[in-house]
């Protein structure tokens, strides 16, 4: 695990507190907007680009801005046209939507905002909404060399696992840096989630090139639990799985099994400890044939036992890291038919649920852990972030919704009409605060040379943020509310 400093101090990664990643925007973006209609040609698109010396236009019909056509815009559609351009206009292949950023906000969030939505450009807009100028990509990296954006450089480069721990140590500085910066949570968790998938992908090749350790044909490494739905932030453990074509020879499940084993070990050297309850790859009980898993889907849904729900819960957030893609598409579509077979699964799932109620007791006192190491604390994934993930993927899954991160999924679901506009605020409020609050605990407990941690002492808070808890907490305690009478659990049997 690397150790870092949170607060002052010499850090393995220097990140000086003027960084220029601390630049507003508006001091870096281009204030020369060059536009364009959706009518004009490619060909006058290109030449226009050619003659400012710029990579892309904005895009404007009836006086506002639609959208961004980009160089790689161009390209593509040159591209798959074969060459043949006649009759093309800038409306075929602009991107439409244009994401917008304050101009006063921190460069570090424009890298941010643009990893989130995996972008190359953002709209910079003033305190009215007016659009004022374009950042890019491009923009941001000339600012230095040790921005989030060449991270990524660094790992597709990375040729020694050693070396991949080695940015790993710089992606966890980059973290303490944009959490002291305030960096939108959301956006944070989804670049640090990102960083996570391309150092495991570059692992993998790293298994293949240097050690002939590969996952065979027919397989799927699957990412469980938080890195499953995207919004990791620390990597406090292995949560993994493997799925694999039914009847593959024997020789490619051995090849499979050292895979599993491997990746385990190898993961462990960049800093990610196994799992504590051997929810790994190389656990034969978490290594199945497509139709095993299919039938261990179907026993915990028809049997919602303790062990088959919590089996359940970490399972559902599946996602393929590497391998057959489409095997992760037939244990979603197994899932939700399994769900719809068996109704009273979600109800039960639900009660579950409602067993970790926040810890705040009469006059919003809070109920803190009694004996034991973390006696007089409170764990803010008991207290409510596991309400929160299990309780949105819950209503998710009976929308069929069974992608994308807990914030995805709230969206979603008051784009439904599921959740009010007012419940879908107060959840994400306290998901937001809770998940801030476990990063920046977690930063402090390894710059002090411990293992990141859950826990919190509410006493020795500040007054601010003791009510900031106490106030997230409360809308833990409103969501569970929200559950209890979705599912009704009043009016089921104990």
């Amino acid at each position: 695990m690397c150790r870092t400093k949170e607060d002052g101090g010499a850090m393995p990664y220097n990140v000086p507190e003027d960084s220029v990643l601390f630049v507003r925007v508006g001091t870096l973006c281009r204030r020369a907007l060059i536009s364009c209609r959706p009518e004009m040609t490619l060909l006058d698109a290109a030449r226009l680009m050619q003659m400012h010396d710029i990579t892309g236009l904005v895009v404007v019909e009836n006086e506002r801005p639609v959208g961004i056509f980009s160089i790689r815009d161009f390209r593509r559609l040159v591209a798959n046209s074969g060459g043949d351009l006649s009759g093309l206009t800038v409306r075929r292949g602009m991107t439409s939507c244009l994401i917008t950023i304050r101009d006063q906000e921190y460069a570090l969030n424009a890298i941010f905002t643009m990893a989130r939505h995996n972008i190359h450009r953002l709209g910079v807009v003033d305190a009215d909404g007016s659009l004022v100028g374009m950042i890019s990509d491009t923009d941001l990296l000339s600012l230095q060399t040790k921005t989030p954006l060449y991270l990524s450089s660094e790992i597709d480069a990375a040729t020694s696992i050693e070396q991949l721990r080695a940015i790993g140590c710089k992606i966890l500085d980059t973290v303490v840096l944009a959490t002291k910066a305030g960096a939108d949570i959301r956006g944070l968790v989804q670049l640090i989630s990102h960083f996570n998938d391309e150092m495991t992908q570059r692992l993998i090749y790293l298994l293949d090139k240097e050690e002939g350790i590969v996952l065979p044909a027919g397989a799927a490494y699957l990412a469980l639990g938080s890195e499953g739905r995207g919004e990791q932030t620390l990597r406090t453990d292995q949560d993994s799985a493997i799925v694999y074509a039914d009847r593959l020879p024997p020789e490619q499940i051995r090849s499979m099994e050292r895979f599993a084993r491997r990746m385990v070990e190898a993961l462990e050297i960049l800093g990610v400890p196994p799992c504590p309850g051997n929810t790994m790859a190389s656990n034969p009980q978490w290594r199945h044939s497509l139709s095993e898993w299919k039938e261990l889907i179907d026993r915990w849904i028809s049997v919602p036992k303790p062990e088959h729900m919590v089996n359940f819960g970490m399972f559902q957030d599946l996602r393929a890291m590497h391998g057959d893609s489409s095997l992760e598409q037939q244990l979603h579509d197994q899932i939700l038919a399994g769900v719809e077979r068996n109704a009273m699964f979600l109800a039960f799932v639900a009660r579950n649920i409602l067993r970790f109620p926040p810890p705040l007791g009469m006059f919003g006192r809070f109920r803190v852990e009694k004996n034991g190491e973390h006696r007089g604390k409170i764990d803010l994934k008991k207290a409510g972030i596991f309400a929160i993930t299990e309780g949105v993927s819950l209503l998710a899954l009976e929308a069929g919704i069974v992608r994308g991160t807990t914030w995805d999924k709230l969206e979603l679901l008051e784009k439904r009409g599921i959740l009010s506009g007012a419940d879908l605020e107060t959840v994400e409020d306290s998901f937001n605060y809770l998940v801030r609050l476990r990063l920046q605990r977690q930063l402090k407990a390894l710059a002090a040379g411990n293992p990141p941690s859950n826990h919190v002492d509410p006493l020795v808070m500040p007054d601010r943020e003791r009510d900031a808890l106490r106030a997230a907490l409360k809308g833990v305690g409103t969501f569970l509310n929200i559950i209890r009478n979705h599912f009704q659990l009043n009016l089921v049997s104990r």
